[in-house]
């Protein structure tokens, strides 16, 4: 995943480079900054930061990480927020900007960031996170480095309370919806149909595609050749057709999607190739599929969308309003504790 959410220790990450939030001194008193300085070794990192001259709110230099995990530390210096009047915006940009121009110049495939500005400086927490996730994704356009956002909980990283309080009220009532129901409302015409077939069929008889296939199979068995011959759209094939189709790129679409270029080529190549949920997912939303081709494509993997599964309800919930920020959506899943969409 070339963008990836994580709540954890930054000075723990093994990763090329972490970045560090500290101030025009590089003087490791508080938060981010004091522990990255135990880590790597107070004096080490000390002598490192003297020789550097100081840093100026929003560029970025790099040291060596000496006793942490990573290779280097790039550090970098927030704006203090004052209301947004003073070029706060544009100064903390210029620190993701910077320190992702750093990671890139000394080859770096992996970095790490802590949410800048946000704490100490009193960037507001929503906004910051989403000048984070704007850079970075802009960077990622034309990289493939794997850049990791650590958080340290799920309250410091959240969309706007309106949206949470909308998704709340989707989940509950869709919830309520499927076990008031025994099953959810999506498989009612399922239901219907084969009430009329007979008080035989069982519950879990497959769709209405599929009583055509099922009727010729009682009429006349077919060989495996003509079965294999009418075997039907593969998820890769979809997926690779609803590309062209959109006029994307390949590197437009899996980059939208939150996947890396590898896994990208393993599915192109294998058409049979099976990926799972959260990534048949983020091809669903980067496509800006529609509910009905979503569920479509998600059949191809061998999926289907539940009202008994959170995640299914979040994802579902943007798909409906025809929202597909795929960052957007991961920052609601993750508050709930849901795998993230992409690989």
């Amino acid at each position: 995943m070339p963008l990836k959410i994580v709540r954890a220790d930054i000075t723990r990450l093994d990763c090329d480079a972490i970045v560090n939030a500290t101030d025009p001194q590089f003087s490791g008193s508080g938060g981010v900054d004091a522990a990255i300085h135990r880590a790597a070794g107070e004096r080490e990192m000390r002598r490192a930061c003297d020789r550097l001259g100081g840093c100026q709110p929003g560029q970025a230099k790099l040291t060596r990480g000496y006793r942490l995990p990573c290779k280097y530390v790039i550090h970098t210096v927030g704006p203090v927020w004052h209301g947004g009047g003073q070029g706060e915006e544009e100064t903390l940009r210029s620190c993701y900007r910077e320190a992702l121009r750093l990671a890139e110049r000394h080859r770096c495939r992996s970095i790490a960031f802590p949410p800048i500005a946000s704490e100490s400086l009193g960037y507001p927490k929503e906004e910051a996170i989403r000048i984070a996730a704007d850079e970075i994704h802009r960077f990622l356009a034309h990289s493939e480095m794997q850049v990791t956002l650590t958080v340290f909980g799920r309250e410091s990283f959240a969309a706007g309370r309106k949206l949470f309080a909308d998704v709340a009220e989707y989940i509950d009532q869709h919830y309520v919806e499927e076990h008031s129901l025994g099953r959810s409302q999506n498989w009612r015409p399922y239901d219907q149909v084969f009430s009329e077939a007979g008080p035989s069929a069982p519950d879990n008889a497959p769709a209405p595609a599929a009583l055509p296939q099922m009727q010729a199979l009682r009429s006349a068995p077919l060989s495996l050749e003509e079965l294999l011959k009418n075997r039907d759209e593969s998820f890769s094939q979809m997926l690779l057709r609803k590309i062209d189709e959109k006029g994307l790129t390949d590197a437009q679409c899996y980059k939208k999607a939150n996947i890396d270029r590898k896994l990208f080529s393993k599915i192109r190549k294998d058409p049979l190739y099976k990926p799972s949920k959260p990534t048949a997912m983020a091809f669903a939303v980067a496509l800006e599929l529609p509910m009905e081709e979503a569920a479509e494509l998600l059949q191809k993997a061998g999926f289907a969308f539940s009202h008994s599964s959170t995640f299914d309800l979040i994802v579902e919930y943007f798909i409906r309003r025809g929202k597909y920020d795929l960052f957007e959506i991961n920052e609601v899943l993750f508050y709930y504790d849901q795998s993230l969409l992409g690989n």
